[in-house]
């Protein structure tokens, strides 16, 4: 196979379809827009979800709950996570971050009691569970909140 030779797969590209273009082309005349009418206009048309005056969907549907604007949402980190770091290093967000253990600070990193601690750590954080709290200074090491 040489160069000059290449083509692609057949069927993969397909000619567009230029419309306005004479009878004999199948999209002449009106250009595939029918004869008058909203769509037929320029800049016509519906907006997105419109169902022609019918009550749409969207509003059919029952509403729940709302949404907290001032919600904060934390980077969680487990016990069990913390165990890959060496005995009594600080752990703080922005190793937690460089290490990869937390991909986002989002508003702050929340350490919760899931699993077993066998390292000594001093650990900084934004929030703990009552539970990491314990299992921490259980291990022998201390939390900090920053």
């Amino acid at each position: 196979m040489k160069l000059h030779e290449l083509k692609p797969a057949e069927g993969s590209r397909k000619e567009r379809n230029r419309v306005g273009r004479g009878m004999g082309s199948g999209n002449g005349k009106t250009s595939g827009r029918g004869h008058k009418g909203q769509g037929a206009r320029s800049g016509g048309g519906v907006r997105p979800g419109f169902e022609g005056g019918q009550m749409p969907l969207f509003q059919r549907l029952p509403k729940r709950g709302f949404t907290n604007i001032n919600r904060k949402d934390y980077a969680i980190v487990n016990l069990e996570r913390l165990n890959s770091f060496e005995d009594g290093i600080e752990v703080t967000p922005e190793l937690l971050l460089e290490t990869g253990v937390i991909s986002k600070l989002n508003a702050g990193v929340k350490v919760l009691g899931n699993g077993k601690l066998e390292k000594k750590l001093t650990v900084k954080a934004h929030k703990f569970s009552a539970s990491a709290k314990e299992a921490i200074e259980a291990a022998g090491g201390k939390t900090e909140v920053v």
